[in-house]
């Protein structure tokens, strides 16, 4: 399920929603809920949407987990790899004397 709750999970956090706010008021509280929830996912695309716009060509595929350094430079240190070919550097390999040990 979402935010892996399960079932029981759910059903008692829903018997909590149904103690704290009261069986009368509990639909409106959902459907207020529901209704930040729309407005909060139709301002994550508007954002996403002007980001993708300001950041330019390259940028079109860009998701919101993209955003996260370690995934945004991987990403595009591997459009830059499929680009140029890969040569393979060896490094030297390090000898231990083994008197020192």
């Amino acid at each position: 399920m979402f935010f892996d709750i399960g079932a029981g999970e759910l059903l008692g956090l829903a018997v909590l929603a149904m103690i704290l706010v009261g069986p009368e008021r509990l639909p409106k509280v959902a459907v207020e809920a529901a209704k930040l929830l729309k407005k909060l996912r139709t301002l994550s695309q508007t954002a996403t949407a002007e980001l993708k716009e300001n950041l330019g060509p390259g940028f079109e595929n860009l998701q919101p987990a993209d955003l996260h350094p370690k995934t945004f430079v991987k990403k595009q240190l591997a459009e830059l790899m499929d680009d140029k070919p890969v040569t393979k550097v060896q490094r030297p390999v390090a000898r231990i004397d083994p008197d020192l040990i």
